[in-house]
C-alpha cells in the first residue's frame, strides 16, 4: 500500500478514509479492501521497479516511518527484538528498520507481487537480514509467532473496507495479532480510517493503550483535528 504524504493526502489514502452510510460500522465497502486490488497495484509497482528502479511511494509518508522508529528508540527497544511488519507492501519500512540496526525483522503481505517487490528493494539496498513471507494475516501459518513488536500502517484500514464481512475480518485480525505478539509486546498502528477512541474499542480485548503518538493536525471551519491516528498498544 502506498501514499505520497503523512496524513493521507494521496488518492488511495483519501479513498481508504472515506466514510459512508452502508455497513454497520459506517464504512463504504471498496475494492481497496480486496486482495485483487492490491495484487494489481503491486504487479504494476513491481514492473515499474524493474524498468526504472522506482520503489514506489511510502504509505502515510516518510514521517510515519520516522515517528515509529523514534518511538522504538525512545523506549530503548533492543535492536535484536523481533519485529513484524503487517502488510509490508514495497518493504521500504523494513529497509529503514535494518539501516537503524534492527536485526530480526520480518515482513508479510498477502500479495505475492508485494513480497517480490520487497525482495527486490531489499536486494538493491544490499541487505540480507530481513525475512519475507507471503502470508494472509487473517489466515496465518503456524510458524508465525513470538514477536516483540508488530507494526501496521494501513492494513487494518484496508481490511475495514473489505466488501465481504469486514466486521468479522476485523475480529479475526485482532485474534491473529494476539497470536503472533508476545505478552507485553507492542503493537504500533497508524490509521486514517479510525479515530483514537474507535481503535481503543476495536482492540479492547487483550490489549491496552500504551501511548498515543503525535500526528499532523489540520484546521477547517474553525475546528481542528487529526487526519491520522497513531497508537501504541501493549498486549496484556
Amino acid at each position: 500500500m502506498s501514499s505520497d504524504a503523512d496524513g493521507g493526502s494521496g488518492a488511495e489514502v483519501a479513498a481508504l478514509s472515506d466514510r459512508g452510510s452502508p455497513g454497520e460500522d459506517g464504512f463504504v465497502p471498496s475494492a481497496l479492501g480486496t486482495r485483487e486490488h492490491w495484487d494489481a497495484v503491486y504487479e504494476r509497482e513491481l514492473q515499474t521497479f524493474r524498468e526504472f528502479g522506482d520503489t514506489g511511494e511510502i504509505w502515510f509518508g516518510e514521517e510515519s516511518m520516522n515517528r515509529l522508529i523514534r518511538w522504538m528508540q525512545k523506549h530503548k527497544i533492543p535492536l535484536d527484538a523481533s519485529v513484524l511488519d503487517i502488510g509490508t507492501g514495497n518493504g521500504v519500512f523494513l529497509v529503514e528498520l535494518a539501516k537503524f540496526g534492527f536485526s530480526d525483522i520480518t515482513g508479510i503481505d498477502y500479495s505475492p507481487s508485494a513480497i517480490q517487490l520487497s525482495g527486490s528493494v531489499i536486494e538493491k539496498e544490499g541487505l540480507s537480514n530481513i525475512k519475507l513471507k507471503v502470508e494472509d494475516f487473517l489466515n496465518l501459518s503456524t510458524q508465525l509467532s513470538g514477536f516483540h513488536i508488530c507494526i501496521d500502517k494501513g492494513t487494518f484500514d484496508a481490511i475495514s473496507l473489505n466488501p465481504d464481512n469486514a466486521i468479522e475480518k476485523r475480529k479475526q485480525y485482532v485474534k491473529s495479532l494476539s497470536r503472533v505478539l508476545k505478552v507485553k509486546g507492542f503493537f504500533l498502528i497508524t490509521s486514517c480510517n479510525w479515530t483514537k477512541e474507535e481503535l481503543l474499542t476495536e482492540f479492547s480485548e487483550g490489549f491496552e493503550l500504551f501511548e498515543e503518538l503525535p500526528t499532523p493536525k489540520f484546521s477547517f471551519g474553525g475546528r481542528s483535528g487529526n487526519s491520522v491516528a497513531a497508537l501504541v498498544f501493549q498486549k496484556m
